[in-house]
């Protein structure tokens, strides 16, 4: 699969990317099981298709996932990818999380053993997973600007945090970008995130466009998500909310159906309309879940056609937080 995806500067100070990018978390059992050969030709694909970030978190699969993506890019050459990981998540053995370090000791630390996992001596964008509560932001920004003087980086990102936040760390170095979730179902950064990473130059990279599978054919009434899967435990796919949130995207795909193209890519096509500071992140597993999304960047909503999708789909008539209350009550952005 070839095809032209055009690329776009990520915020006043990061590098160009491509219009959508690869979201890899999925391909380390976050959603369920995956084939780690049908994610390596997942990437492949992205690749071939003209996208240039992929995203990963050193704790997605306990670094499995940053081994994959080693494994997928052997055959690729370093400069043409761009490598965004999140770090600073504490991990046990259970799976469990145990909250969060960003202490600068700790961000080098983390660093060394990405580094090494990856297959790299630098990384194009990291960022904290989220904002650590005993460490003051502009002490973690310090030491990340510390090691994009060393090289071992090139850009600093933040993820999940909120407009004060946002500012206090641009004031010590240039943010490139600012990952959150952002979908037609998540649309809280609009009132004050979006407007003060507009005015600071920080780009957003979008993750959850798709809602998790919710905005696509994937997810359906009753369905029962095995107990290592993200939405077993996330309020929005549980019993009524489930059904409630379905009865959204049953309005969706009629809306879709009218334009012959599904769900997930009139979706996707929201978010590309959001503007050209927005750059999706997709969390494909299979290659044909990718060439649908790269489908949906030529898809060109009018504003009676957005209109009509965000009346078919209110952001307050969501059911159910986006997180399970302990994740919640991390998020420096929902504060």
């Amino acid at each position: 699969m070839t095809t032209n995806l055009s690329t776009v500067q990520l915020g006043k100070t990061g590098p160009a990317v491509s219009r959508i990018a690869l979201g890899a978390m999925g391909m380390s059992g976050m959603y369920g099981a995956a084939d780690d050969a049908v994610s390596i030709a997942t990437v492949h694909a992205a690749l071939d298709s003209g996208a240039n970030l992929i995203d990963t978190g050193d704790f997605y699969g306990m670094g499995h996932n940053e081994l994959l993506i080693r494994q997928a890019l052997a055959d690729r050459k370093r400069e043409d990818v761009l490598l965004s990981v999140k770090y600073g998540a504490l991990r046990g053995p259970d799976n469990s999380f145990g909250g969060v370090d960003t202490r600068p000791a700790a961000t080098k630390n983390f660093l060394a053993y990405s580094l090494q996992r990856l297959g790299t001596d630098y990384i194009d964008i990291y960022r904290p997973a989220r904002l650590d509560p005993n460490v003051p932001i502009e002490e973690t920004i310090g030491g990340l600007a510390e090691l994009v003087q060393a090289g071992y980086i090139r850009h600093i990102g933040l993820s999940e945090v909120g407009a004060e936040t946002l500012r206090r760390a641009a004031a010590v170095h240039p943010i490139a970008d600012l990952q959150i979730e952002y979908s037609l179902i998540s649309r809280a950064l609009e009132a004050e995130i979006l407007p003060v990473a507009r005015e600071l130059g920080i780009g957003i990279t979008a993750y959850g466009v798709l809602s998790r599978g919710l905005l696509s054919d994937s997810v359906r009434a009753g369905q029962q998500f095995a107990p290592s899967d993200f939405r077993a435990h996330s309020p929005r796919f549980q019993g009524e909310n489930l059904d409630a949130n379905l009865r959204l995207v049953d309005a969706l795909g009629t809306i879709a159906a009218e334009r012959e193209v599904s769900v997930a890519q009139l979706a996707i096509a929201w978010a590309l309309s959001r503007g050209t500071d927005i750059v999706p992140l997709i969390g494909a597993r299979k290659p044909e879940r990718w060439a649908e999304a790269v489908a949906a960047v030529d898809i060109r909503l009018s504003e009676a056609e957005l209109a009509t999708i965000e009346a078919a789909v209110p952001a307050d008539r969501v059911a159910g937080g986006r997180y399970a209350p302990a994740q919640m009550a991390m998020l420096d952005s929902e504060r």
